[in-house]
């Protein structure tokens, strides 16, 4: 019973060790402000084509509890390049112009740190 229960931990172990299979590689984020969020996000749901052809993998939408027209998003990427070309891309300027994005957005790219 006790080898049971030491093996169970080293599996417990184990497992909480192996990074998901879909984890991402590069997650970034990008926090605006936006002039109406019903229009933005009819902008956005329809910009979901161009982010996979721009190396998109999973995104989330997050707003402010206090202010819904602060919006933050994450996109994730394969590659830190991807997602730098990503940010560059026309047609994200021109996504968010339409959008009704008020400034410039606040923009960081992050990988997963290690233990």
């Amino acid at each position: 019973m006790r080898s049971l229960f030491l093996a169970g931990l080293l599996l417990a172990g184990l497992t909480a060790t192996v990074r998901p299979a879909d984890a991402a590689d590069v997650r970034m984020f990008i926090r605006h402000e936006v002039a109406d969020y019903s229009a933005w996000r009819k902008t956005y749901d329809a910009f979901a084509g161009m982010q996979r052809k721009l190396g998109v993998t999973r995104q989330a939408v997050y707003q402010s509890v206090e202010n819904p027209n602060d919006v933050t998003v994450t996109h994730d990427f394969k590659t830190k390049e991807m997602a730098k070309a990503f940010t560059s891309a026309p047609e994200l300027k021109s996504a968010m112009e339409k959008g009704g994005v008020k400034g410039t957005p606040q923009v960081w790219i992050t990988s997963q740190a290690s233990k």
